[in-house]
C-alpha cells in the first residue's frame, strides 16, 4: 500500500528530508515523529510510492568522494601547512599535528557528516530538528560562511590574475620595469621583482586602510570572472558543481607530482627538505605549537562552515560515514605532508640559486677592493672570515646563509605570490611552470569555494520561503551580491581587507559553533542515540575512542582554542603589513573604524545562537514554533498496527491530537519535543 505523506509544491530538489525509522530492537518498529519545514502554503494528501522524499544525491561514491576531497584539501595544505612545519620544530611538527588530527579533527569531521547523512538535512534543518532552542547555530554557520566566501574568492581573483600574466615571455615579475632613463625603478629595486609585481603592479597597494584609493579596474573584471564561474559551477547545486570536482580535486595532485619530480631533480632541493623536517624535538614544549596544530586541524577540515552537514545530506541512508571520514582524514594530511615535501624542494633550489649570487656579488666586490685573488673562489670563505662587522659595513657585503635563506619562508599570499613566483623564474621554461602552479592554486581555490557556498546555499533552502525559489535564481542573487560586497577588496587596501576578514570574521565565530555543535549532538541529542544511528547506517558500533573523544577530549581542545584566540586577540595589538615605498612592508595597527567592524563580523557569527535560544526559550516567537512541526511520516508498522493507524486519526492534520503518536514516543528527547510543540 502506498505511503501517506504530507508535500508541498512546487519542489525543487532540495526539500527537507525526514528522519528514517529506528529499531527498537525487538523487531518491532513505532511510528516516527518527522520534523521538518513548516508548511505554510496549501498542503494535500496524496498517495506516492515509497517512504523517501525528493532530495538531491550524489550520482555515485566517486562524486561524493572527489568533492568532499576538494573542499578539505584546499590553499591552506599548500601555503600554510609548509609554513608551520618550517617554524614550529620541522619534522617534530608533525606530532602535535597527527596528534590534533586523532583527537580533535576526526571525531569532530565524523559528527558533522553522520548527523547530516542520518538527518538528510541542511545546517539549519539538523539543529532546528535536534532541538528549537539550537537552531541559531545554523544561522551562526551561514553567516561565518558567507564572510569566508567573501574573501575566498577574492584569492581565485588574484590567481586568474596571475595566470593571465603567466602565458606572457618572459614572465612580467622576472625583471624590474625601468624609468625614462634606462635604469630600474627605485622601489623595485629595493624590494624584489615579485614583491613590486604583487604590490605594485597587481594589488597597486594604497599606503593605509585610511587611504584606499579608487577601484582597481583589472581586479575587478578578475572578480566578476571568478564570481562567474563560481554561479555556473553551483548553481545546480551538486548536480552541477558534482561534475567539475572530477577536475578540481585531482589535477591537483597531478601539477604536484609533476613539480615533486622536477623539484628534487633541482640542485639545493635536499637542503630545503632537510632544513624543514630536521627534527626540533625541543620546540614541542611550547604550548603555541599544539595550539598551531589544533588552528591547522581545525581549519584544514572545513569543520563548522555546515557544508560537511550538507555532503553528508546528499548520501544515501546506508553509506559508510566512518569509512569515508577516515579516507578522508587520511588523504588530507597526505596531501599536507605531500605538499610540504614539493615546496621546500623547490624553495631550496630557490635559496641556492640565491646564495650563489651572493657570493659572485661579495666576491666581485673583494677582487675590486684586492682583498681577493680574481680567480681565488676557495679563498673566498677565508677573506669573509678576515673581516669585522665594521667593514663589512663600508663594503656593502651581504650575508650569503642557505639556513638564512631558508629562514626567510613566507605563509599565504606571500608565498604563493611573491616567494614561489621567484623560484619559477629560476626554472627553465619558466611559463610553463607558472601556468601549471597558478591553474593548480585555481583548482584549489575552487574546489573548497565549491565546498563552501554549497554548505551556505544548503542551509538557506532549508528555510521554507526560500526554498520555493529555483536554486538558479537564488544562488544568483547571492553571487551577485558577494561580487558587489567584494569591491572593497578591489581597492588599493584589498589585501588589507582582506587579512583582516582572515583574522577576525572566520575565526571565533567557527570555533564557537564548532563547540556547540559538539554540544548539540553529544549532550542534546545524546551520544549514545547519536552512536545508534552510525551503527544503524553502518553497522559499525563506535567504541571508547569515539566516546571519549566526543565527551571529553574534543570539546576541552576546542575550549583551549577559543579562550586562546580571545587572549592573543585581547593582548596582541592586531596589526596588518602595509606596502611602503621607502621602507617595504610597514607594520601598523588596524584604526577603530576597521575594529569596529571586525567585532561587529565576529559579533554577527556568534549572537544568533544565543539570540534564537533566549526568543524560543521564552516563546518570543510564537509563529516560529511550526518550523518544527512537519509532516508525520508511518514507516514499517506491523501488522497488528497497521489498520489501527490507517483507522485512526489523520496524522498529517493534526500531529498533536493523534493517539498513536503519543504512543510511539520512544524517549526523553522526543517527549520534550512533543510538549514544547503540543503544549
Amino acid at each position: 500500500m502506498a505511503a501517506t505523506k504530507i508535500i508541498d509544491a512546487p519542489r525543487n530538489g532540495h526539500e527537507m528530508a525526514p528522519l528514517n525509522t529506528r529499531a527498537r530492537g525487538d523487531g518491532t518498529h513505532g511510528v516516527t515523529i518527522v520534523l521538518t519545514a513548516p508548511q505554510r502554503n496549501s498542503v494535500q494528501s496524496v498517495d506516492i510510492p515509497g517512504n523517501e522524499p525528493e532530495r538531491a544525491a550524489w550520482s555515485g561514491k566517486m562524486q561524493f568522494f572527489l568533492s568532499i576531497i576538494g573542499y578539505s584539501v584546499g590553499l591552506g595544505n599548500i601555503w600554510r601547512f609548509p609554513y608551520l612545519c618550517q617554524q614550529n620544530g620541522g619534522g617534530a611538527f608533525l606530532i602535535p599535528f597527527m596528534i590534533m588530527l586523532v583527537l580533535e579533527g576526526i571525531p569532530l569531521f565524523l559528527i558533522e557528516l553522520g548527523i547530516g547523512q542520518r538527518m538528510r538535512l541542511g545546517a539549519l534543518g539538523v539543529w532546528n530538528t535536534i532541538h528549537p532552542w539550537l537552531g541559531g547555530i545554523g544561522i551562526s554557520s551561514c553567516i561565518v560562511t558567507l564572510f569566508v566566501a567573501l574573501y575566498y574568492n577574492v584569492i581565485i581573483t588574484w590567481v586568474f590574475f596571475y595566470l593571465f600574466n603567466s602565458f606572457r615571455y618572459p614572465l612580467p615579475w622576472s625583471t624590474c620595469p625601468l624609468n625614462g632613463t634606462g635604469f630600474e625603478l627605485e622601489e623595485c629595486a629595493k624590494s624584489s621583482e615579485t614583491t613590486y609585481f604583487w604590490y605594485r603592479t597587481t594589488l597597486d597597494a594604497a599606503p593605509s586602510m585610511d587611504e584606499p584609493g579608487g577601484l582597481k579596474w583589472w581586479i575587478v573584471l578578475c572578480l566578476l570572472l571568478s564570481w562567474t564561474i563560481v554561479f555556473f559551477i553551483v548553481m545546480k547545486g551538486i548536480q552541477s558543481s558534482g561534475k567539475v570536482v572530477y577536475f578540481t580535486s585531482l589535477f591537483p595532485y597531478i601539477v604536484l607530482t609533476i613539480f615533486f619530480i622536477r623539484g628534487i631533480t633541482l640542485r639545493g632541493a635536499g637542503a630545503g627538505l632537510m632544513h624543514m623536517y630536521t627534527p626540533k624535538v625541543e620546540k614541542l614544549l611550547e604550548p603555541t605549537v599544539w595550539l598551531d596544530a589544533a588552528t591547522q586541524v581545525f581549519y584544514s577540515f572545513g569543520l563548522a562552515f555546515g557544508s560537511l552537514i550538507a555532503f553528508g545530506s546528499y548520501n544515501t541512508p546506508k553509506n559508510n560515514c566512518v569509512r569515508d571520514v577516515l579516507l578522508v582524514s587520511v588523504c588530507n594530511a597526505v596531501t599536507a605532508i605531500y605538499a610540504s615535501v614539493v615546496i621546500f624542494a623547490i624553495l631550496g633550489f630557490k635559496a641556492t640559486v640565491n646564495v650563489d649570487r651572493c657570493v659572485a656579488s661579495n666576491t666581485d666586490i673583494l677582487v675590486r677592493n684586492k682583498l681577493l685573488a680574481s680567480n681565488d673562489t676557495e679563498g673566498y670563505e677565508q677573506a669573509m672570515s678576515l673581516l669585522n662587522g665594521t667593514e663589512l659595513t663600508r663594503l656593502q657585503l651581504s650575508e650569503c646563509s642557505l639556513a638564512h635563506e631558508l629562514d626567510n619562508a613566507a605563509e599565504g599570499t606571500g608565498l604563493a605570490f611573491i616567494v614561489f613566483t621567484q623560484a619559477i623564474v629560476e626554472l627553465p621554461g619558466a611559463p610553463f611552470w607558472a601556468v601549471l602552479f597558478f591553474t593548480m592554486l585555481l583548482s584549489l581555490g575552487l574546489g573548497s569555494q565549491i565546498g563552501i557556498l554549497e554548505g551556505m546555499l544548503c542551509t538557506l533552502f532549508d528555510i521554507d520561503i526560500i526554498k520555493r525559489v529555483k536554486k538558479q535564481h537564488v544562488t544568483g542573487v547571492v553571487c551577485l551580491f558577494c561580487f558587489i560586497v567584494g569591491f572593497i577588496f578591489c581597492t588599493g587596501a584589498g589585501e588589507y581587507w582582506l587579512k583582516m576578514f582572515d583574522s577576525f570574521a572566520g575565526t571565533i565565530g567557527l570555533v564557537v559553533v564548532a563547540l556547540m555543535e559538539m554540544i548539540a549532538v553529544i549532550f542534546i541529542y545524546g551520544h549514545e542515540r547519536f552512536t545508534e544511528d552510525i551503527y544503524q547506517m553502518t553497522g559499525y558500533r563506535p567504541g571508547i575512542y569515539w566516546q571519549w573523544t566526543w565527551r571529553y577530549i574534543g570539546p576541552v581542545i576546542m575550549v583551549c582554542i577559543l579562550i586562546s584566540s580571545v587572549v592573543f586577540m585581547v593582548i596582541k595589538n592586531p596589526t596588518y603589513g602595509a606596502w611602503n615605498a621607502d621602507l617595504m612592508i610597514e607594520q601598523k595597527s588596524y584604526p577603530n573604524w576597521v575594529m569596529g567592524i571586525a567585532l561587529s563580523m565576529i559579533l554577527a557569527g556568534v549572537l544568533p545562537m544565543p539570540i534564537v535560544f533566549l526568543m524560543r526559550s521564552f516563546q518570543c516567537l510564537k509563529v516560529d514554533l511550526d518550523i518544527h512541526q512537519g509532516s508525520i511520516r508511518r514507516n514499517e508498522t506491523t501488522a497488528s498496527t497497521k489498520e489501527m493507524i490507517d483507522n485512526d486519526d489523520d496524522v498529517s492534520a493534526d500531529p498533536c491530537s493523534n493517539r498513536m503518536i503519543r504512543l510511539s514516543i520512544q524517549s526523553r528527547f522526543e517527549l520534550s519535543l512533543y510538549h514544547s510543540l503540543c503544549s
